[in-house]
């Protein structure tokens, strides 16, 4: 009699996304420094990524970060003549004016309007900028920027105000990941209130569709930089450029940058669904029963991955068994990462042999045993 056994663990180093061999190597952009990651986490490319340097406006991602941790959409922010005051790049705000904290907060993204970023940290640090500026350097611990120390809310030239390539890439990252930063990152232009239009500094969120969103910065210590992200065929990349000599060497710098990070992934069916994955006895002379996944999944990995899979499945079924019944278990893995599971399901139904069914296979195996013995 048929016996329902035990599950068996199979693992199989199956090179399911065979590697291939990457389309070119990291170019060498128009910069001072650079740094690419992708959203598994992989380092795609980096020159001098950890060495400190002045990233201007790239600064007012961590503005906006902890404007928004410590203050609502909502709140109303009195701007001061300090705040108006702060030179550079402006949209114009009076002392006294009232705006809300999105309204400042988009103008500091958008614009990069540095009245805007100093409205924030006097309004967040209770009228002391400094004690904001501790908040953004606590967060910048926080998010493991080791690179990177504030002196002001702005990212205006000043002694002590550093980061680098591999830091701003993880902090665009971070701060993309928060719907109303992304969506402020995504606008071209941003109104105020009052009928105030300014668009962005983001050039290639206008020309370059992959762009998802990023931010510039250019001071004289600087140079031209922008941290931003792009995705395309279901991959997504981060980079930073800092330093460039022009805004249009930026430019071609940045896109050249996040085009070849994207173009190091593609789609693999990690499950497929019109495959075997395994056979599982069912006894009484009947044929084995295929398991298959019950539908495809689609993943985008590194061209360079391959895939390992960890199957648990049985050994033999028991019967009767379901057209679709789940009996065992795919896992697919990039390296230690989990990257698509699923179970394993009953090709078709098989029913249980009557008394004759079972009668015939009993005399027909005992008669092979008893030809095997004579033999």
């Amino acid at each position: 009699m048929m016996r329902r056994a035990l599950l068996a663990v199979v693992v199989i180093l199956a090179a399911l996304a065979a590697p291939v061999q990457a389309s070119s190597e990291p170019p060498l952009v128009d910069a001072s420094a650079w740094y690419l990651v992708g959203e598994d986490g992989a380092v795609l490319a980096q020159r001098s990524s950890r060495g400190p340097r002045a990233i201007a406006s790239i600064t007012k991602l961590m503005t906006a970060l902890v404007a928004l941790q410590h203050a609502g959409p909502s709140d109303s922010v009195n701007v001061t003549s300090v705040a108006a005051s702060i030179g550079g790049s402006t949209v114009f705000l009076q002392g006294g004016e009232a705006l809300t904290v999105a309204e400042l907060v988009r103008a500091t993204l958008v614009p990069s309007a540095n009245d805007a970023a100093a409205a924030l940290a006097l309004h967040v640090g209770d009228g002391s900028t400094a004690r904001f500026v501790s908040l953004m350097n606590a967060k910048a611990r926080e998010l493991g920027l080791r690179d990177t120390a504030f002196a002001n809310p702005h990212g205006l030239d000043e002694a002590g105000h550093v980061s680098s390539a591999r830091d701003a890439t993880l902090l665009v990252r971070h701060a993309l990941g928060v719907p109303f930063i992304r969506d402020a990152l995504g606008r071209s232009s941003f109104s105020l209130g009052d009928g105030r239009e300014f668009s962005t500094t983001d050039d290639l969120l206008v020309s370059w569709p992959p762009l998802v969103g990023g931010k510039t910065g250019h001071t004289q210590d600087a140079g031209w930089s922008e941290a931003a992200a792009a995705t395309a065929r279901g991959a997504t990349v981060y980079g930073t450029v800092l330093g460039a000599e022009s805004r249009a060497t930026r430019n071609d710098a940045l896109q050249t940058l996040l085009e070849y990070g994207l173009a190091r992934y593609r789609k693999v069916a990690a499950i497929d669904a019109g495959r075997v994955y395994a056979e599982s006895e069912t006894g009484y002379g009947l044929p084995p029963l295929e398991l298959v996944a019950p539908r495809t999944i689609v993943r985008t990995v590194r061209d360079d991955a391959s895939l390992l899979e960890r199957l648990v499945v049985p050994t033999a079924t028991g019967l009767p068994v379901l057209r679709g019944q789940a009996l065992g278990r795919v896992e697919v893995f990039d390296g230690d990462r989990l990257i698509a599971s699923s179970n394993l399901v009953a090709a078709k139904a098989v029913s249980a042999p009557g008394f004759r069914g079972k009668a015939k296979w009993f005399v027909e195996r005992t008669a092979d045993h008893a030809w095997e013995m004579v033999t």
